[in-house]
């Protein structure tokens, strides 16, 4: 008698090797059949036309705080993901001196846009060095796997306190103290360590993270330490990445390969096309996949659809710093809605100026042809450029401005607007196709659990299948074999976690049943669930029959079934069971 029986689905394991029918038995959380499986089980689910595929791996996620409030890791587990690698951009919540919380906060609502109130409330602080705040998630029960990295932030922060938040070099002694913690970190069970360089990764009070203008002495210290551990990822966002403009563009990638093949870890980085450089990112793609030779490892870290933000009334929006608008900002949504339906609030709205400047706004473009309406139904991430707002203007001879207002404004329209800022300079997603199908790029930047009131790229993972296998029409599309691998075995293989992310026998029983003619993303909608009230934009999905983690079915069509085998991952993992 097998615990579970998944019968008669197209079985695409992770490898990349064409789909198959077939069965899959699980016993103990392991997989331990696949192929034809006789006999019973005390739970079978019969998969008939529908594709099971192991459980999705998200290797750049934010769940650093919400670990400690939501055992549901919402919105990723709508989205068939299983395991979460946290910690990443140099952000976290460990390690941190009893004073430092308020301040760390700061630093994660700044970068990630995270609700500081709901941080506050949110998190249980039971800890103060790295290893005891793996203790206290170990503690919790969850839906799915997380594993988490040493950030570099609160690593400066708890060691030289002000002169480490104000990026200062630091001395002898400051880094023999934090290479000893970041062996701390890893041999208490950490997966990597991370940081970040972009400048525009900047704490609440508009200061850059800690880190961010290290010198190579600091980054090769710290880097060296996963080497003489022998485990870990160095996981970093580096200069230019954030779209800011940078005097040499492959001045990051040089050390990040030389520091790779002096300490035998693999660095993976976060590349993005960019609006400054549109056609930078191929020569990164070359360093990388010529670092190889000279016995370097890196990874450029990919999307699978652009960075982007959406705008609407409860998020932001181009008209949020005029004054008339200001004076109403505190009325709940409807009423504010229906207050700019006002004819003369409408014109006095649209006839202001801003009366303050946005800090961010020079890195990306002005103007509105890389706005568009979002549909009320599926989203699509890739709309043509006659599409945008600005084009609309230009064919029916109105102001775009007025068009977006109307539009943010109406009950007839979804009110939400898809702005991409880095990915896609020329109106499609053929650089990122491009990118993906790289042999060292890896899938990441979903960015789950952060960017609350901006982004939710944490539903990647559905419109990876989606978009990419079945439904794009402005260029090529992705084999499902490989989009599935992309998602499950290298991820997990870059992460050391390689107990997972195929469908054999001795692997975790972390498994997605998915209905892929039915599979559909709904529309983003912004709720305020987090803690003391703090508003998010989420995004669920259709068409997942089943996610099974460890064996256990943890949600069906969507509704979580209660079950919460996930649990903390301890460093790496060898390889699956020996049956």
């Amino acid at each position: 008698m097998h615990d579970l029986i998944i019968r008669n689905g197209s079985l695409c394991d992770g490898s990349g090797i064409p789909v198959r029918t077939g069965d899959v038995a699980v016993n103990h959380g392991v997989i331990t059949r696949v192929g034809r499986v006789p006999g019973r089980g005390r739970t079978e689910i019969d998969a008939g036309g529908h594709l099971v595929t192991p459980g999705f791996v998200d290797i750049h996620t934010h769940f650093d705080g919400q670990v400690s409030w939501d055992p549901q890791l919402t919105p990723s587990c709508w989205h068939g993901v299983t395991s979460v690698v946290m910690g990443n951009c140099g952000v976290g919540f460990a390690p941190a001196q009893p004073d430092r919380h308020d301040w760390l906060i700061g630093l994660m609502e700044g970068v990630e846009d995270i609700p500081g109130a709901s941080l506050s409330e949110g998190i249980t602080w039971e800890w103060e060095t790295f290893p005891e705040y793996l203790d206290a998630v170990e503690r919790l029960p969850r839906v799915m796997d997380v594993a988490a990295q040493v950030p570099h932030g609160a690593l400066r922060a708890y060691v030289m306190g002000d002169r480490g938040a104000a990026n200062e070099p630091p001395t002898e002694e400051d880094l023999r103290r934090m290479c000893a913690l970041v062996r701390q970190g890893l041999q208490a069970g950490a997966i990597g360590f991370s940081t970040s360089r972009t400048v525009t990764h900047l704490a609440i009070t508009g200061d850059p993270v800690p880190g961010t203008f290290a010198a190579e002495d600091e980054l090769f210290a710290l880097g060296g330490v996963l080497g003489e551990v022998g485990t870990g990822v160095f996981q970093l966002v580096p200069l230019g990445a954030g779209g800011e403009k940078v005097d040499d563009p492959l001045g990051e990638i040089k050390w990040m390969r030389r520091l790779s093949a002096a300490v035998g870890r693999p660095i993976t980085f976060g590349l993005f096309q960019n609006d400054n450089d549109p056609d930078g990112w191929r020569e990164l793609l070359q360093v990388a996949e010529d670092a190889v030779a000279s016995g370097a490892d890196l990874h450029p870290q990919v999307a699978g659809r652009p960075f982007s933000i959406i705008i609407s009334l409860d998020s932001t929006h181009p008209f949020r710093r005029r004054p008339s608008y200001k004076r109403i900002a505190h009325l709940p949504a409807a009423e504010r809605r229906a207050a700019m339906r006002d004819p003369a609030l409408r014109e006095k709205i649209l006839g202001e100026a801003p009366d303050d400047a946005d800090p961010r706004s020079s890195l990306f473009p002005q103007g509105y042809e890389r706005h568009f309406p979002m549909k009320a139904n599926q989203p699509d991430y890739e709309p043509g450029a006659d599409e945008s707002f600005d084009a609309i203007a230009r064919r029916t001879g109105q102001n775009p401005e007025t068009l977006i207002y109307d539009f943010l404004t109406s009950e007839d329209t979804s009110g939400m607007i898809f702005r991409p800022l880095l990915g896609y300079s020329e109106y499609t997603l053929d650089p990122i196709r491009e990118m993906l199908l790289h042999p060292q790029a890896v899938l990441g930047l979903s960015d789950a659990g952060a960017h609350c009131r901006l982004i939710c790229d944490a539903s990647t993972p559905t419109s990876m299948l989606t978009h990419w296998v079945r439904d794009r029409s402005r260029g090529a599309r992705l084999p499902l074999e490989f989009v599935v691998k992309k998602q499950t075995w290298e991820p997990a293989q870059l992460y050391g976690l390689r107990d997972r992310g195929l469908l054999r026998p001795g692997y975790r029983a972390d498994i997605n049943i998915i209905d892929l003619d039915r599979l559909s993303l709904r529309s983003p909608e912004f709720v305020h669930d987090l803690p003391a009230g703090g508003g998010r934009l989420i995004q669920k999905a259709d068409g997942y029959v089943a996610t099974v983690v460890a064996g256990e079915i943890t949600f069906r069509e969507g509704e979580a079934t209660g079950a919460l085998p996930g649990r903390l991952v301890r460093g790496t993992r060898s390889g699956p069971v020996v049956l």
